[in-house]
């Protein structure tokens, strides 16, 4: 008897495997690895040039191909298959308004942040040009590269975690933390921008488990990463962009508690306790409506 139960849990192990997250991990990460080589060959096409417009595109759309590789994967492994529901039009959040809601969250906060950091004189914004043409087609790149991220992260892993652990906290809690360690390599990092990423991802996973809306969560990750780097030109996650609305004055920019010269405004505390704060509100909804 105590052989056979030795022998069923040893069978069970074999069966999780595929489900333990440290092995969800690595499939994310080549997802993303691959994927970010597969884009970087837009690089070769011809109608690419040297511009700063180009490289600013290139720079976001190369991302298109952890988009391509991810939806190949879901779609011919049968375990992941049901997945691609919760990114399209199926999901009963993945609408219109919830992802006009993500966009107004993602300029509104990110605004806030950047707004205190040029009240407290820690920035000198000049402006450099705008181009309608350049600027829809950069946005659209934007948020190709935001939402491939968030098709890994609160797409393949949130989900694949959610279905493989009892509890939605190491689903919420899981994928937020392999966000933030994918940008340790990040130039400029340090705990507090490390943290901010940790604590977004927190947001972006409740909109996914309260909201049931993906969508909400690409279009804040976009609009968030499109405000600061091509409007006002300042680090997105530490990489500033060749081609922005605004220029900073990079000689004046000071570290405070709102800007962070190596890293911007998400190596902040500001932007934390904002971050948590649009987290616990966000929960607090989530469990006063229910996520059904």
């Amino acid at each position: 008897m105590l052989i056979k139960k030795k022998m069923d849990n040893l069978e069970v192990t074999k069966r999780r495997l595929p489900d333990n997250i440290l092995v969800l991990y690595i499939i994310t990460i080549l997802l993303i690895l691959l994927g970010q080589f597969l884009g970087m060959l837009l690089g070769f096409l011809p109608f690419m040039s040297s511009t700063d417009i180009a490289m600013t595109i290139y720079m976001y759309l190369s991302f298109i191909g952890i988009w391509i590789l991810t939806i190949l994967y879901l779609r011919f492994t049968k375990k992941n298959r049901p997945i691609l529901k919760t990114i399209g039009r199926r999901a009963f959040g993945n609408n219109m308004k919830n992802l006009l809601i993500g966009f107004v969250m993602g300029f509104g906060l990110n605004g806030v942040c950047i707004l205190a950091a040029w009240l407290n004189k820690d920035i000198s914004l000049q402006y450099d040009s705008l181009k309608p043409i350049a600027f829809v087609l950069i946005f659209i790149a934007v948020f190709v590269q935001s939402s491939a991220e968030e098709l890994v992260c609160r797409g393949f892993l949130y989900q694949r975690l959610k279905s493989s652990y009892k509890h939605p906290a190491t689903a919420i809690i899981g994928n937020s933390l392999l966000f933030a360690i994918l940008h340790l390599m990040n130039e400029g990092v340090t705990f507090l921008s490390v943290l901010n990423i940790f604590i977004v991802g927190i947001l972006f996973s409740f909109m996914v488990y309260y909201m049931d809306s993906i969508w909400c969560a690409m279009s804040m990750h976009a609009m968030w990463n499109f405000t600061q780097n091509i409007i006002f030109g300042l680090p997105n996650s530490g990489i500033v962009s060749p081609y922005s609305v605004f220029r900073l004055d990079t000689s004046t920019a000071n570290n405070s508690f709102a800007y962070n010269v190596g890293f911007g405004i998400e190596g902040t505390l500001f932007a934390d306790i904002l971050l948590i704060a649009s987290c616990i509100c966000l929960y607090l909804w989530g469990e006063k409506h229910s996520h059904s």
